[in-house]
């Protein structure tokens, strides 16, 4: 807090709100990927997915993964917003992140969980 008071510049410079957002994209990015694949385990869900029906189950994914990033970053940016964050730790918890839902959104993965 010492710092803060002799800078008053300091708070701009905070860690907390940058990587709320890429922490952010990277949920969004998981969320995708889990619904890609659950989506091709359950019929049920499938079609609930399918918001509009010229689009299919993506626009529930889409819209379900927009919505997580969104929501996750009001919350993320909110609790972090006075806060330096480890770097370390937000880098590999995105990355993990991102590298789970890339992997969910490839036919070669997510066609394993097809009934058949």
């Amino acid at each position: 807090m010492a710092r803060a008071q002799a800078d008053p510049s300091y708070e701009e410079h905070l860690s907390g709100p940058p990587f709320a957002a890429v922490l952010a994209a990277a949920i969004g990015t998981f969320v995708l990927g889990v619904f890609t694949t659950l989506a091709e385990v359950s019929a049920g869900l499938k079609e609930w997915l399918q918001f509009r029906d010229p689009v299919g189950p993506l626009s529930g994914k889409t819209t379900l993964a927009v919505a997580a990033w969104a929501v996750s970053w009001l919350v993320l940016g909110i609790a972090w917003r006075r806060k330096e964050i480890d770097m370390t730790r937000v880098i590999v918890a995105a990355a993990v992140l991102i590298g789970l839902g890339l992997l969910g959104t490839f036919p070669s993965f997510f066609e394993q969980f097809a009934p058949e």
